[in-house]
């Protein structure tokens, strides 16, 4: 049972509330702000998904740059919560098109709207969008593509020779193009987290991958879908070893999902509803090539002195670019003072000692596939470390997004539309996208 919602800009701004039983106290959402904005002065690291104040209990995701959040005061699942929180986001994503703030202030009477029929007095209807457009009926008004800021590389859809500019999935379901003409179109990501830790040496420890398949459909008329997987796709206890085989620990499908002919030929048949969602999440163990290899060494040169060095190499094909590249590292309590040392020639890159929580940042605008790039970091210390130097350093952690690669070589073979005229042929754009969950290099 939910007592309220409500949405925060990262300034703490109340963009939407509401409040379902009256049994809340005022200025919640000020609290949560505030114990969230200064957790890391109490307890070390960012606030969790959900703690209590007062006999309040607050649960809160992070969806693009906003703080959707819900409070309850009797004891309920908080994955439960949690993934309501996600679904809302979700289900006002597919109605507005884009999620950031100047959308939800442009559309607060849909958002209102969507909201007293997903939630009825503290208790959940409905996440379901296709459901919910029988019950909504305000337009959304669309915030013009050109205004919004660039998505970056990451939000590119390529196919072959084309390109779909990241814009394209900041489109509602429900609103259609100038004219009246619906949009044909249908996106599937490959979307994989993966988590990696090194030893000193740069071999690996552990490994596994994370993924979905999301799909987003602006189809007209429903038609089912096929969509092809690769054949020698082997998914749990299976003996099969077949040379490049995709060997999955498990995976659950969407209720959308026929698996008839699944256990056959590795295909998928559905009829997608209106917005997105994962027609598949998987988890893989099994050893795969990572596409970073990171080494990190720290050496003391003094009574007061430490040198660190670390060293990023790309492992995947120099005709793919990883961006956002972002490398932090714990240093020593006493560090005072970092001096940074970056190869001859290095472009793109940031470096940063955040003093307040003894932490060196390097930042890689653009890696590309096959390239190695290696910084050095001259530490300073207040006074002299009396015990080893590498227990209160590292490790080193890394994240990063990686356009059309994915680890685990699990392909969408082809995606097949049924019903289709010669007049009416819809665009199907895949993209493959892989990011950091946890990737980690011991010292």
């Amino acid at each position: 049972m939910i007592l309220q919602f409500f949405v925060l800009s990262q300034r703490g701004d109340n963009i939407v509330y509401r409040d379902y039983r009256g049994e809340a106290q005022k200025g919640s959402a000020e609290t949560f702000f505030r114990k969230v904005k200064f957790w890391k002065e109490d307890v070390e690291g960012d606030a969790p998904p959900v703690f209590n104040i007062d006999g309040v209990n607050y649960f809160h995701v992070k969806v693009a740059g906003l703080l959707f959040v819900a409070t309850t005061r009797v004891n309920v699942s908080p994955s439960l919560v949690l993934e309501l929180l996600q679904r809302i986001a979700r289900v006002i994503k597919d109605y507005l098109g884009v999620l950031n703030e100047d959308s939800f202030r442009k559309n607060f009477v849909l958002v209102y709207e969507l909201l007293d029929e997903v939630i009825d007095f503290g208790y959940v209807q409905t996440t379901s969008t296709e459901v919910l457009k029988s019950y909504v009926f305000n337009e959304p008004i669309v915030i013009d593509a050109a205004r919004m800021p660039p998505l970056g590389p990451a939000s590119i859809f390529m196919q072959g020779t084309k390109r779909m500019p990241g814009t394209a999935i900041t489109k509602s379901v429900v609103a259609n193009e100038p004219g009246g003409r619906k949009r044909d179109e249908i996106f599937v990501d490959v979307i994989e987290k993966i988590s990696v830790t090194f030893n000193s040496s740069g071999f690996i420890l552990t490994s596994e991958i994370d993924g979905t398949i999301q799909m987003k459909s602006y189809l007209s008329g429903n038609p089912e879908i096929r969509l092809a997987l690769n054949e020698d796709l082997s998914i749990g206890t299976s003996d099969y070893r077949g040379s490049g085989a995709v060997i999955l620990d498990d995976c659950n499908f969407h209720e959308s999902v026929h698996l008839d002919s699944f256990e056959i030929d590795r295909t998928l048949s559905l009829v997608p509803p209106d917005g997105e969602f994962p027609v598949m999440n998987y988890r893989m163990t099994q050893p795969f090539k990572p596409p970073f290899r990171i080494t990190a060494l720290i050496e003391e040169t003094g009574s007061l002195k430490a040198e660190v060095t670390i060293k990023v190499r790309a492992e995947f094909n120099s005709n793919i670019n990883a961006s956002t590249v972002l490398v932090q590292m714990p240093l020593p309590s006493l560090t005072a003072r970092v001096n940074f040392e970056l190869e001859p020639g290095a472009v793109g890159h940031t470096t940063d000692f955040k003093e307040t929580n003894k932490r060196l940042e390097w930042g890689l605008k653009k890696v590309v596939g096959g390239s190695e790039h290696t910084l050095r970091a001259k530490l300073t210390f207040t006074q002299e470390l009396h015990g080893n130097i590498m227990k209160e350093a590292g490790p080193v952690s890394m994240t990063f997004t990686i356009p059309m690669y994915n680890a685990s070589r699990l392909q969408v073979k082809y995606l097949q539309i049924a019903k289709k005229s010669k007049a009416n042929n819809p665009y199907r754009w895949v993209r493959y996208v892989t990011e950091a969950n946890s990737y980690v290099a011991r010292l």
